[in-house]
């Protein structure tokens, strides 16, 4: 894991399409900005989460004719 610091609107560039920035520094939280092609998903962790739980729940409800 590559870790880095910034502060309040520095960026990190991933690749050459996708940007994250800072946006606030608040207590304990972080706002991030993403930029990124559209075609590029970008989750939370929880919400991606849930997103491959249902997925692999709905596989293997399906059945085979």
């Amino acid at each position: 894991m590559l870790v880095l610091s910034r502060k309040k609107d520095e960026k990190i560039i991933i690749g050459d399409s996708i940007t994250l920035m800072v946006i606030e520094i608040k207590n304990d939280k972080v706002r991030l900005g993403i930029e990124a092609p559209k075609d590029v998903t970008v989750h939370r962790e929880e919400v991606y989460a849930a997103i491959k739980a249902q997925s692999e729940h709905d596989n293997t409800n399906c059945e085979t004719p």
